[in-house]
């Protein structure tokens, strides 16, 4: 028999953080705490995050279908990934949990090299979208701290200011020395977006995620297939619980990326599901958060690095709020290290 509880959190972030689809200033979390009545100090801690308006579990019955799974833990556990396949935030947070539980309750989800301190993840350095002072202040920060890589969102704001500033980036850097992916989180109509493909590819950008809004399949295919530099999908995978229907998109738009959000994809086993599709058409594939609190991300970054996958990942977010919980998650020189004396 088990027993869960619930614990809200409102994140507070350092800085507002923009994206085409507006600014954040707030998000919340929800932690779902599970125990075993014969060991209730041993309590496997999960987070279900939620991203205005992007997230399928952004409704009103939220609070209340957590709750329901805190009042029937013991009839949900069996089959939850089905019973809970239209709200991919909680679903993924029952997973974690379960892990947790599973490895004793120490935040330990995936024990590995990761988590041994004796491997690391290469990871992204994000910029968020600003005036072109702020952005290039940004940039700048990102580097003095030794990123190779770098995730800049474009597309709400000037897009002519957002070309010129990744212009003199470019001047200052190679390709090689500094790798540039860019997130218009579907800012671009499908008319636009070839131009900007085009004055992308002249500046050696690694890749562009969903220059359009998800759901125009056909105009994303046509993209895909023409494309100068390789897209990735990111919003587009939302919604899509079903193989039958992931499996359908994926083989019409034909990708060169997809990327992994596991609190809007359903969590560990539902990403992995859509990695197997990726790979059946050659696409390659790449993890990221979606700004959870680092109980999140460090399950993450955890399940991340049994993957083995040597592209530089999107977990840079921990630093991300004001009020975060304690991890044993650093950034160093442009990579996630777990260090094992702050998960003690």
């Amino acid at each position: 028999m088990y027993k869960a509880s619930l614990q809200p959190h409102q994140l507070i972030f350092n800085h507002p953080g923009g994206t085409s689809r507006g600014v954040l200033s707030t998000k919340m979390s929800y932690y779902l705490h599970i125990c075993k009545d014969a060991a209730p100090e041993v309590i496997g801690r999960g987070e279900c995050s939620i991203l205005p308006g992007l997230s399928p579990d952004d409704r009103p019955q939220l609070e209340a279908k957590l709750q329901w799974c805190c009042e029937n833990i013991d009839a949900l556990i069996p089959d939850f990934h089905i019973q809970l396949q239209d709200w991919p935030a909680i679903r993924f947070a029952v997973e974690m949990a379960l892990a947790d539980l599973h490895h004793g309750g120490q935040g330990l989800y995936y024990p590995s090299d990761f988590t041994s301190g004796k491997k690391e993840i290469p990871i992204n350095g994000l910029i968020w979208m600003g005036n072109a002072e702020e952005m290039s202040l940004r940039i700048n920060e990102k580097l003095k701290e030794g990123f190779t890589c770098l995730k800049l969102k474009i597309g709400a704001l000037n897009y002519d200011s957002e070309i010129q500033l990744i212009k003199t980036l470019r001047k200052r850097f190679s390709p090689q020395a500094l790798e540039l992916r860019v997130d218009a989180n579907g800012a671009f109509s499908p008319q636009k977006a070839p131009e900007v493909l085009d004055q992308l590819a002249q500046l050696s950008i690694h890749s562009i995620e969903q220059p359009i809004k998800a759901g125009q399949w056909q105009q994303m295919a046509q993209l895909c297939a023409t494309t100068p530099i390789p897209i990735a999908l990111d919003e587009e995978l939302i919604g899509l619980a079903d193989e039958n229907s992931q499996r359908e998109m994926i083989t019409t738009i034909r990708p060169q990326y997809i990327i992994l959000k596991p609190s809007l994809t359903g969590g560990f086993l539902a990403s992995k599901s859509w990695i197997r599709h990726a790979e059946a058409v050659n696409a390659g594939w790449w993890i990221t958060s979606a700004l959870e609190a680092n109980i999140g991300l460090n399950a993450i970054a955890q399940w991340t690095a049994t993957l083995n996958n040597p592209m530089p990942q999107g977990l840079g977010t921990g630093q991300v709020f004001a009020n975060n919980v304690d991890s044993p998650l650093v950034v160093e020189q442009g990579k996630l290290r777990y260090r094992t004396s702050l998960a003690e």
